[in-house]
């Protein structure tokens, strides 16, 4: 399957090389450019790409309002909202994340690593640089929004294997960890987190790691001491 993917950078000459690395991989194609975050929200409508690469400081609209629309737009549900910025700011992450963002990359990121985290959120997964991780535990977590009560009222249809699930997500495990720390197959993992997403109405593996933060299903300190895949 061919990734398609959405620029929006008020950068022009990157744009142009991020165009360049997306269309020499086997796996991607570029179906559009937007130099600010209305004509990416526009663009989306239009070419309904897979993953849109999205800047935060742009003229007119910035990333965050961007990708904020884009996460509300029914017609959009499908579509993924990978951050790359070089503001990788406690509160950026954090907005990011709140807005509907799957993922968060510094453009610092070697050209390996754009096109891994691209193919990561067109999975589905959530994906955060190192930096933007501390941010997210140091401001995010430390002082989380109120959860809705319509949220709290969808976690207690979870089954106690699906907040477990849920649980190990937002401690950043992979489905493979997963199924080894509950001694399932990663495909057991797997739908176990699908069962979660779609019954907690999470667009995302990000959106699940929000909740569990947000409705308090997961602390502080459980993210400061993350397990080990074998603990």
């Amino acid at each position: 399957m061919t990734i398609r993917v959405l620029l929006a950078d008020d950068q022009a000459l990157l744009r142009g090389t991020f165009r360049m690395l997306f269309d020499s991989a086997d796996d991607m194609k570029t179906v559009g450019e937007a130099s600010n975050g209305r004509e990416a929200v526009e663009l989306a409508r239009t070419q309904h790409p897979d993953v849109i690469l999205m800047d935060i400081r742009m003229p007119e609209m910035d990333g965050l309002v961007a990708t904020r629309l884009i996460g509300e737009a029914e017609d959009l549900t499908e579509v993924k909202v990978l951050i790359l910025t070089t503001f990788e700011d406690d509160e950026y992450v954090a907005e990011a994340l709140r807005s509907g963002a799957s993922g968060f990359l510094g453009k610092g990121a070697l050209p390996e690593e754009l096109l891994n985290a691209v193919r990561t959120v067109a999975a589905g997964d959530a994906l955060l640089s190192p930096a933007a991780t501390q941010g997210l535990i140091r401001r995010f977590l430390s002082q989380p929004e109120p959860c809705s009560a319509a949220v709290h009222e969808r976690l207690e249809c979870l089954t106690r294997r699906e907040r477990d699930v849920v649980g190990l997500v937002a401690l950043g495990l992979s489905n493979d960890e997963i199924a080894t720390r509950l001694f399932v197959s990663p495909l057991t993992a797997k739908t176990h987190v699908n069962r979660a997403m779609t019954k907690l109405a999470a667009r995302d593996r990000a959106q699940l790691v929000v909740i569990a933060y947000q409705s308090g299903l997961v602390s502080l300190g459980a993210a400061v001491t993350r397990p080990s895949a074998s603990g």
